[in-house]
């Protein structure tokens, strides 16, 4: 089956809002073996979303609107929908009692006469309820095809598009589609897909596809079968294929962990606990663990020392290792690991000192030049990065790989 995306908004198309919510639904419609081949941004223009909105029912299986299902004027998604589909509008008793409940939970009285547009919908469509916010999703069918409505805010269009659109999707495709996420880290997008272009050039049923992110590189193979048993009947030889090609840079299978989840994970199995130590990343490294539920069970605490005399004064870098090889150097960051960990009392330090630009770079120490620390029960490993990109950029690459080291040194220097 086909899909097709449009987000309706002039506030993104102004900049106003970042677009997260494509790249969420493209992820995941990806993940059930949709095939998508649009995916478009319309203003809040009548003519134009009209426009928008036939060509896709036309060319699509699937189309899936977000945004302008709000009380105000310009808010147009569902009654466009309704127009194209040559359907009329009705009352949905429901929702109109779960708007008036909405609005009495949240401790607001003042329910003004346009909030209740938002319990009108197409004849015969599926509701959606919404429980985080008034206006519900809606799912239309009509001649064979397929119109999924949600609303833009992400915080409610995630939970709709996960507890409601995706049974619904897998109940209406003809096969069972079941997909499984390989995770990589240290291995970029090009390479990982010359070291498996032999299994892509053949692929069929399962399919292979990978996704770049910041240092790492997601491999998501996905089949499709009568059942679930069987469709990963099919996917698990392409995953003992994956990890004999890519060892320990695999740091996950489950698609919903993330690369701090693991780290995090390996500490509670040995028991073991770990602060931090930065510089150019000013706690960003730290931030990354404290988003896992739990981490309070192995984070010890964390130190930002940017400039000299906080590494000297916090982590106790001698003076004359900072003179002599300066601040952005192998020596003071192996010393910062050493001293953050002795600080902290923790078993395990991560370090990070580098030059995130697009200030201070010389010839002999250009922008982008990291180095990483990591100390791990009395033993120091540093790690010479050159980065490309912009500050921000220079700043999440290092973080990526002070993670992914430390990761890999608990499950290589420990047995794991």
């Amino acid at each position: 089956m086909t899909v097709e995306v449009i987000s309706v908004g002039t506030e993104l198309l102004l900049g106003n809002i970042v677009n997260t919510n494509t790249q969420y639904l493209a992820e995941k419609c990806a993940g059930l073996g949709l095939a998508m081949y649009y995916q478009s941004v319309v203003g809040d223009n009548e003519e134009r979303m009209t426009k928008a909105f036939t060509e896709a029912f036309e060319r699509s299986d699937i189309v899936i609107l977000t945004g302008g299902l709000g009380p105000t004027e310009d808010d147009m998604t569902k009654e466009i929908c309704a127009k194209v589909l040559g359907l009329p509008l009705i009352l949905h008793e429901r929702s109109k009692q779960r708007i008036a409940d909405y609005f009495v939970r949240t401790s607001r009285n003042n329910i003004t006469e346009n909030n209740w547009k938002q319990a009108m919908i197409p004849e015969g469509a599926f509701v959606l309820d919404n429980d985080n916010g008034t206006a519900p999703g809606l799912i239309v069918e009509k001649e064979g095809g397929c119109v999924i409505l949600l609303p833009g805010p992400p915080n409610e269009l995630k939970p709709l598009f996960e507890e409601k659109v995706v049974p619904y999707i897998k109940k209406r495709s003809p096969e069972t589609i079941c997909s499984a996420m390989v995770k990589l880290c240290g291995v970029g997008e090009s390479r990982a897909e010359t070291m498996i272009k032999d299994l892509i050039d053949t692929q069929s049923n399962p399919t292979i596809a990978t996704y770049a992110k910041t240092s790492e590189c997601d491999i998501r193979v996905t089949a499709r079968a009568a059942s679930e048993a069987e469709a990963m009947a099919l996917i698990q030889p392409t995953v003992d294929e994956l990890f004999k090609r890519f060892g320990e840079n695999i740091f996950t299978t489950h698609e919903e962990e993330t690369l701090e989840q693991a780290v995090v994970k390996l500490l509670k199995q040995k028991g073991l606990t770990v602060t931090t130590a930065e510089s150019c990343t000013g706690g960003l490294v730290a931030a990354r663990l404290i988003n896992v539920s739990g981490v309070s069970d192995v984070i010890k605490s964390g130190y930002i020392t940017y400039c000299d005399e906080a590494k000297h004064q916090i982590l106790g870098v001698p003076s004359d290792l900072l003179e002599k090889y300066t601040a952005v150097s192998e020596q003071v960051a192996g010393a910062m690991a050493i001293g953050g960990a002795k600080a902290a009392g923790a078993d395990a330090c991560l370090s990070v000192t580098g030059i995130a630009g697009p200030d201070g770079g010389t010839e002999e120490k250009p922008v982008g030049l990291v180095y990483v620390g990591c100390f791990l029960q009395g033993d120091t490993v540093v790690r010479e990065f050159k980065m490309r990109g912009n500050r921000d950029k220079i700043r999440e690459q290092a973080v990526v790989q002070a993670l992914d080291l430390l990761r890999r040194r608990l499950i290589t220097d420990m047995g794991e």
